[in-house]
């Protein structure tokens, strides 16, 4: 490789010790400006046509790892881990029945019940709930002590997200670790967080509002709300997730060919799917969804039950309509499942860099493993640790999707 500086240092001498008034200074100067036109040619022919110099700031400005980006690739990795956290105790509170415990909410945290007349308080209140009146009646105070706590530990999970995510983000930002485009999404992330724990309460207040009069009415939370809950977290999750990995883990920038670029459009269109799956999963659960039909491939026998579309109008039955619901989810699931394994098949013939056919391996065998755990949850009537090992492996599968985006991100399409 020619050192630029030896170049430029080499033009200075050339020039302090040859003046242009003489024939041999203008023929040195001749010759060194020809060498240095054709290195400068051979430098940009190996780096793709681009000028050396930009190429190298470019390069300081998005993979050195230095210790600020560390850092706050740290910090963003943490935010992620602990909103996979989140999901998975919403998910456990939510199979235990336990969500419609607490029936009024704070912004700055709820202090639990320390004494026998406390936590007596607190039941009494609860029992002028829907809740209580049709499903529960007659649990003891030491059952509504767990169900309560279950509530409490999650609404308290997603505060301590807030407070990690706030704390670092005030230090980072005055000590000058974000630039512009950072500063708007640490804005944003923070945005989100306050709509989630909003949204969280608006999810929990519809299933303690007296509408269930019905004779097959069950005090639940909407199914609606329940998804855009669940969904918004997702989002969250991703955001910080694919955020810290840009910090922590730097795409490996890497020409490609045509199937190349297709197959990363491949692998977006795979990474819509799998959320657009694990929110099908959002109303199967808000409906019970999972405890009809438990049987696998068929739904009694059949492909199509007899009552798929058994509400009208039609479109109905795909948001409220527990048979519909789940036939759903089993087919974005079996979708999953297909795109998974097209990118696995394909990804062993494409040239690509060589974490994105790791992280192709690794999607791949997330998807075997989800729906394995999908289909026993099923079989056996939903159990909870079957259940929310399911919901977990949701986001699992979701992340890996998103590791290998993440991988694909600097491929360039350069024609033959």
């Amino acid at each position: 490789m020619i050192s630029l500086s030896r170049i430029i240092s080499n033009q200075t001498l050339v020039g302090r010790w040859c003046t242009p008034n003489t024939q041999s200074s203008r023929e040195v100067l001749t010759v060194f400006r020809a060498f240095r036109n054709q290195s400068s040619t051979f430098l940009k022919a190996k780096n793709g046509g681009r000028p050396l110099v930009k190429h190298f700031a470019t390069a300081a400005a998005e993979l050195t790892p230095v210790p600020q980006s560390k850092w706050v690739g740290r910090w963003l990795g943490t935010c992620a881990g602990m909103c996979f956290g989140a999901v998975v105790l919403g998910g456990l509170t939510r199979l235990t029945e336990s969500g419609l415990s607490m029936v009024h909410w704070s912004a700055f945290g709820e202090r639990p019940p320390l004494s026998r007349a406390e936590w007596e308080k607190e039941f009494e209140k609860y029992k002028e709930f829907p809740e209580y009146k049709q499903l529960k009646q007659g649990i003891s105070l030491e059952e509504f002590k767990f169900i309560w706590n279950m509530e409490y530990g999650h609404r308290m999970w997603g505060r301590l997200i807030g407070a990690a995510f706030v704390i670092p983000a005030v230090i980072f930002w005055r000590k000058g670790y974000f630039n512009s485009a950072m500063k708007k999404r640490v804005m944003l992330f923070g945005t989100l967080l306050g709509c989630q724990g909003l949204l969280g309460w608006y999810m929990v207040k519809s299933g303690l509002e007296d509408r269930f009069h019905g004779e097959s009415d069950v005090p639940r939370v909407s199914q609606y709300r329940l998804a855009a809950h669940l969904g918004s977290a997702f989002v969250l999750y991703s955001l910080f997730f694919w955020t810290s990995l840009q910090f922590l883990l730097p795409a490996q920038a890497m020409n490609a060919t045509k199937a190349a670029i297709r197959f990363r459009r491949l692998a977006h269109a795979t990474k819509g799917i799998i959320f657009l799956t694990a929110l099908s999963g959002a109303f199967v659960a808000g409906l019970d969804a999972g405890l009809v039909y438990n049987s696998y491939p068929l739904m009694a026998d059949r492909l199509i039950p007899d009552d798929l579309l058994a509400l009208s109008p039609k479109l109905r039955n795909f948001t409220e309509n527990p048979t519909t619901v789940q036939w759903d989810h089993r087919n974005m699931a079996h979708l999953t499942g297909l795109s998974a394994t097209a990118i696995w098949l394909l990804s062993r013939r494409v040239n690509l860099p060589p974490r994105a056919h790791l992280a192709a391996n690794a999607l791949f065998g997330m998807a075997l493993v989800q729906m394995s755990l999908g289909i026993a949850t099923l079989l056996f009537y939903v159990p909870t640790p079957l259940a929310s090992s399911h919901q977990a492996g949701s986001l699992a599968l979701l992340s890996t999707a998103l590791w290998l985006s993440h991988e694909l991100r600097k491929l360039k399409y350069v024609p033959k």
